[in-house]
């Protein structure tokens, strides 16, 4: 081992490529020599607005010198107005925030707080959702989730709304679901959507018996799909929304948001969660700043536009060089999925040459599938360079495929 990872622990499945990173700046990562590389995964798809944004820098720098933590006798008004400017994105008008320190907190604050409301026992999600690191949602356990399996529902040939004609609908267990956790594309880091049919269908369903819709938007939230939050390319109205990563900027902080109705049939029931680190001031101001800087620098549609450029040009590569099996994207996640197989891997060849021309991004552990995630403000440049970049190595990946193949 050498001194740069003797010590730690990485992410399980993934490889190291740049061991040690010493400056950061928007997509821009340097190591000790100096050499450049373009972050397209924004971290682990946490820096939406960029490694070091000025003014989170001075957020956490002001915040800091007035007050970091509280207690749980005292509060901080800085907590109410970052709630209030959250809460307004997601027209909660009188609903209510609790700050928390990660993705899989927020989603499973939401989770526990719907079982202490609903009065059926099971919440259903999709088979292909990762809902977080610990706690009921992410273990899933019978006896408390029914999962779904919507493969067959991505081909589906109907024009009418899902209902018992369907013999994947009739399998749902609706007498005993109070609830719908929704993932809205990441589908476990390999970025599937499901159709909007099928979800406006759940969605009905689960309101028609007064169950709650919760949406997990820790990835695909704070502009990553084009819009604030995924769940707005279904057009759905959710009861309760997780957010994480990218509300931070890389720093830890997550948000579960409740609509007013919620905290209504809450009641005085209390949700049986608490952490040192709930409501913090300092992280609280970190995300009020993040809304502040996408909405000011118009960093939603740039996104937008971002994303459409990289889809087309990836577009036209898998047109010339054949290399690519699909690619699914929407807004800046994306998914690059490639001819491959365990012999050859040519995924991981990819991958590795790719950082070692200077870009960096994903590569989903065991599999074919390369996945980008880059920053709302990452620059056009990049982008081209990026794809004149991975156009050439797949095209030398498979010259070298090819000479491996004759010996």
């Amino acid at each position: 081992m050498d001194g740069a990872t003797q010590y730690t622990i990485g992410y399980p499945g993934h490889e190291v490529l740049v061991k040690d990173i010493v400056r950061a700046e928007n997509c821009d990562l340097y190591d000790p020599a100096g050499n450049r590389y373009v972050d397209l995964e924004s971290g682990v798809w946490c820096t939406s607005i960029g490694h070091g944004h000025p003014r989170v820098l001075q957020a956490i720098a002001e915040q800091s010198a007035r007050i970091v933590h509280t207690g749980f006798s005292y509060a901080s008004r800085t907590v109410e107005e970052a709630a209030r400017e959250i809460l307004s994105l997601l027209g909660f008008e009188n609903g209510r925030c609790v700050f928390l320190c990660s993705g899989s907190e927020a989603v499973e604050y939401g989770v526990r707080t719907a079982k202490a409301i609903i009065k059926r026992p099971l919440l259903m999600t999709m088979a292909d959702s990762y809902l977080g690191a610990y706690g009921s949602a992410s273990r899933k356990e019978a006896d408390e989730w029914f999962c779904f399996d919507w493969a067959a529902c991505a081909t589906c040939p109907h024009e009418h709304e899902c209902d018992e004609r369907c013999q994947h609908w009739q399998a749902i267990p609706w007498d005993h679901i109070g609830g719908f956790v929704f993932e809205p594309g990441s589908s476990s880091g390999f970025v599937r959507f499901p159709p909007q049919k099928l979800i406006h269908s759940i969605v009905t369903t689960v309101k028609e018996t007064d169950g709650l819709i919760l949406v997990n938007e820790v990835t695909t939230g704070i502009g990553r799909t084009g819009t604030w939050f995924g769940y707005q390319h279904y057009d759905i109205a959710p009861h309760v929304v997780a957010m994480g990563k990218g509300i931070g900027n890389g720093y830890p902080v997550s948000v579960t948001a409740f609509a007013a109705s919620v905290i209504e049939r809450l009641g005085h029931e209390e949700v049986k969660y608490g952490q040192s680190h709930q409501n913090d001031p300092l992280g609280a101001a970190v995300a009020r700043q993040v809304v502040r800087v996408i909405q000011e620098d118009g960093l939603i549609e740039r996104g937008r536009r971002t994303g459409a450029l990289l889809l087309a040009g990836l577009e036209g590569i898998k047109e010339r060089t054949h290399s690519i099996k699909e690619i699914r994207a929407r807004g800046l996640m994306l998914a690059i999925e490639l001819h491959d197989d365990a012999e050859t891997s040519f995924t991981a060849w990819s991958h590795r040459e790719l950082a070692r021309r200077g870009y960096l991004l994903d590569r989903r552990p065991h599999v074919n599938v390369l996945r980008l995630d880059p920053s709302l403000t990452i620059e056009q440049a990049d982008i081209e360079g990026f794809l004149q970049t991975f156009e050439q190595v797949l095209t030398d990946s498979r010259r070298v495929e090819q000479r491996t193949h004759n010996l």
